[in-house]
Formats: C-alpha cells, sequence, structure tokens
C-alpha cells in the first residue's frame, strides 16, 4: 500500500518533505495540484477491499461473460460481448486507479496523531454555526470523501480554513450560499 506515517503534523500544502518514524526524510509523490496524497488507514482499508472485490470476483465474472458470448458467434452485433467488453474495460481502468492510488499514497493513522490540540489530516472536529447547530466532519483525502457520512476532503475550502486551529477558534468560509462562520467545538482523533 504506501508508507505508514507516524506524525502528520505538516498540511499537505506546506512542505515538499514529510518526517518519517526514525528522522529519516523522504520525497513523497504529490497531486496533480502539487500537494502529497494523504488517506487515512480507513480509507485505505476500503479502498483495498473494493481492489480485492474487483480482482477476485467482478473482473472473473466479467470476463467469463464475455467468453461465452464471444462463442455465440458474429461479435459486431452481439451485445452481450460489446457490453461485457465495455464493462471490462471499466474494471480494468478503476483497477488501475486504485492500484496508483495506494501504492503512491501516505497512509496516515489518526489515532497516531502527537499533537490532538490542533487539527491536522485525520481529525474529526465537531463545529458551531452562528446559529448554535452543530456539525461533525473527519478531514480525509480526495479519494475518500463522503458528505453524507460526514467525511470531508483535506483541500476542501472548510478543511483549509481549519487546519492548525484549536479548540475555540472561529474560521470563515466562503459556500456557495455565502459565508458562514464556524466555531471549533471539539478536535477528536479517532
Amino acid at each position: 500500500m504506501g508508507r505508514d506515517v507516524r506524525k502528520s503534523e505538516e498540511a499537505p500544502e506546506e512542505s515538499d518533505e514529510l518526517q518519517l518514524e526514525g528522522g529519516e526524510e523522504e520525497e513523497e509523490e504529490k497531486s496533480s495540484t502539487g500537494h502529497r496524497r494523504y488517506l487515512t488507514r480507513a480509507g485505505a482499508e476500503r479502498m483495498h477491499k473494493e481492489l480485492l472485490r474487483l480482482l477476485n470476483e467482478e473482473r472473473p465474472k466479467v470476463t467469463a461473460e464475455v467468453s461465452a458470448a464471444a462463442a455465440q458467434g458474429d461479435r459486431s452485433e452481439n451485445a452481450e460481448y460489446i457490453y461485457g467488453k465495455k464493462r471490462l474495460r471499466e474494471i480494468d481502468r478503476r483497477i488501475r486507479f486504485l492500484q496508483k492510488r495506494l501504492d503512491t499514497a501516505t497512509i496516515v493513522q489518526p489515532s497516531e496523531q502527537t499533537d490532538t490540540g490542533r487539527v491536522y489530516f485525520g481529525a474529526t472536529v465537531t463545529l458551531e454555526d452562528e446559529d448554535g447547530a452543530r456539525v461533525t466532519y473527519q478531514i480525509v483525502g480526495s479519494d475518500e470523501i463522503d458528505a453524507a457520512g460526514g467525511r470531508i476532503s483535506v483541500e476542501s475550502p472548510l478543511a483549509r480554513a481549519l487546519l492548525r486551529k484549536k479548540v475555540g477558534d472561529t474560521v470563515e468560509v466562503i459556500r456557495p450560499r455565502g459565508e458562514i462562520e464556524y466555531t471549533l467545538i471539539q478536535i477528536r482523533y479517532l
């Protein structure tokens, strides 16, 4: 998968190097935006599980369907064959994508964060808006986003505003519906 990182004290956009265990510094592969690509351990496990499912279940099943369709004769007008080949290409594309992401990502275990008083990658934060409504988000990598599940990208405007903040700090975020102000109520690393 990727490298196991014990500290994630640097914001993704602030340094080209990451301090790894043992004091060794290494250059990490960066995303197309020039930032390092991070994944939480849970996110990497979800991606790995999907990769295994595609390799061990989906691809063999579709390959068998394509072989059966090909055995029926004329492939140019065989919808099952044409659709099966298209589905196989989609599966292969997704497999390559997942393999590359897992191979190049820096894996971060949020529970191993040493500076738990500030917001860094992997933090689960509880925020209170101007009206007193509370919301909880976990700051994750761009491949792990699930707004309904409370996971937002480290590259999102809200997450960028929260990085390195501590409990009691207030941040302003510009959204499509207008500006909103949040107060940081709680920081957890699960």
